[in-house]
């Protein structure tokens, strides 16, 4: 008994001494926010104030847990999260009772089904397509669906590591992103494509100009397949890059051939490319020194300027064009990005893409110029739609994210992100293990494919690049739809004409 009453004594002494310390804090915290001048609302209403700040964090937390509907948020909705999310765990990606997606909104597409499909022995998996046929060492690249670009710094070392050994495992390639490429894209063992950003990070020398010794040096190494020219990207188009001097540790710096502990900038364009004409006879010295194939990304403002491209192709001739051209639609994403460039900058992929291909087939260089899609291209609709515009190849970087367990925190800018994926902290990295991840990378490329070849089987084709623009209908302002090939007419020598 005599312990029983020691015991709530104490108990009492403790809540005494508590409500004694939050009072003592509320009155702190009353002051504080009445002599403080940088925010009326706290000011105004003392302490209770804090909680609108407090509320507003928290809100983006429950609204992607509790009141967003499946369909609803963005930039990507917990439907398509939900997909990626079971394909990685080898789960069926069966659904009941029906679509939860309006198929009335414009631009929807819609897979037009054939009315006698191949039978089961009639189908065929994807071949490989050569990339470059006037290289030294041509790419047979096997798969339709890869790892777009995304930096290691901007990555974690587990990241990339789950990153390169899921890809060697489903056969696709990995873009390195324009950070140069590290010991741990290699460790993996799959495919490379060397993207070479405006700072040319990796084969760069001292002035940072272009290395042709670097360049040798990268190229040597097998698994490296081609080279990039990174003109613009559709999150931040006209702007280059900055990884904040925090991040450039000594192994960054290294990789990158930039002094550590200093910010790694990259200018918003390449120096030496004022026209369509350095830009072609940077391709040929690339393609030259490495002896592989050469492309270039870029976000595309409008068709307009373009057509100069293709002009000077044909009076220089096919062999001086680049072997691919990777188009990212202006909604693609990156790590941090200015609002007004992410949001209202750069055509979207939808309307880019089949201009740029449409381009492409006009001049016949359907078989000389491969064309890449990128830009939010995270489910099987997407990467078939893609296809059936004009694409070659799709490639996607935020699908992989999520495959490595990325919940859409929305804290790639900021070091902290809670998976593990895009932070430097060793203490969010451990819960990225990399020997489960890369299983899930590549049953998500696997899985990406053989939903994209069963769409195909669907429309009556063998395999996806069979399929055209006749075989999708896209949603118009008034509900109904219309063959793609009518809103856009392919050229009639093209491999994509209707």
């Amino acid at each position: 008994m005599g312990y029983a009453m020691a015991a709530l004594e104490y108990l009492a002494l403790f809540f005494v001494f508590f409500l004694g310390v939050a009072v003592a804090l509320i009155i702190v915290l009353f002051i504080a926010d009445r002599r403080q001048t940088g925010d009326a609302i706290r000011r105004n209403y003392p302490v209770i104030g804090r909680f609108r700040h407090i509320f507003s964090e928290l809100g983006e937390f429950f609204r992607q847990y509790f009141f967003a509907m499946d369909r609803e948020e963005m930039p990507f909705n917990r439907a398509q999260r939900n997909w990626v999310s079971r394909a990685v765990g080898a789960k069926s990606n069966t659904i009941a009772f029906g679509s939860t997606r309006n198929l009335n909104v414009p631009g929807t597409p819609i897979f037009m089904n054939a009315v006698f499909p191949p039978l089961d022995d009639q189908y065929a998996s994807t071949e490989p397509l050569q990339i470059g046929p006037y290289c030294r060492e041509p790419y047979a690249a096997p798969s339709i669906f890869n790892i777009s670009g995304m930096s290691y710094g901007a990555l974690s070392k587990p990241a990339v590591l789950a990153l390169s050994r899921g890809a060697a495992k489903a056969g696709v390639w990995m873009n390195t992103g324009e950070g140069g490429m590290s010991p741990h894209h290699l460790k993996g063992g799959c495919d490379i494509v060397y993207q070479i950003g405006t700072a040319k990070f990796g084969v760069r020398d001292a002035e940072g100009n272009l290395s042709d010794d670097k360049l040798r040096e990268v190229a040597a190494h097998p698994e490296v397949k081609m080279f990039e020219i990174k003109l613009s990207q559709g999150a931040k188009p006209g702007k280059g890059g900055i990884l904040p001097a925090a991040k450039v540790s000594k192994e960054i710096a290294e990789i990158r051939g930039i002094p550590e502990g200093q910010p790694g900038i990259s200018p918003n364009r390449h120096r030496e490319v004022d026209d369509f004409g350095d830009l072609l006879d940077l391709i040929s010295h690339i393609r030259e020194v490495t002896g592989k194939p050469v492309g270039f990304k870029t976000c595309m403002g409008s068709a307009e300027p373009w057509i100069e491209l293709f002009d000077l192709i044909k009076e220089r001739g096919v062999e001086h064009a680049p072997d691919f051209i990777t188009v990212d639609g202006g909604e693609g994403g990156t790590g941090a990005a200015p609002m007004p460039l992410m949001d209202l900058v750069g055509l979207p992929l939808r309307e880019a893409l089949v201009r740029m291909t449409d381009l492409r087939d006009q001049y016949d260089l359907h078989e000389r110029i491969r064309i890449v899609a990128s830009g939010k291209l995270i489910n099987p609709g997407d990467v078939a739609w893609a296809i059936c515009a004009g694409a070659d190849f799709v490639t996607s970087a935020r699908g992989f994210m999520f495959s490595l367990g990325c919940i859409q925190a929305l804290k790639c800018n900021q070091n902290t992100c809670p998976t593990g994926i895009t932070t430097h902290d060793r203490g969010l990295q451990k819960g990225l293990v990399v020997e489960e991840k890369d299983k899930r990378v590549a049953a998500y490329a696997k899985s990406i494919i053989y939903e994209v070849e069963t769409i195909a089987h669907s429309v009556g084709v063998a395999e996806p690049r069979l399929m055209r623009r006749r075989h999708v209908r896209i949603v118009r302002d008034d509900g109904s739809s219309v063959r793609m090939n009518e809103l856009y007419p392919s050229h009639p020598s093209s491999g994509a004409a209707a």
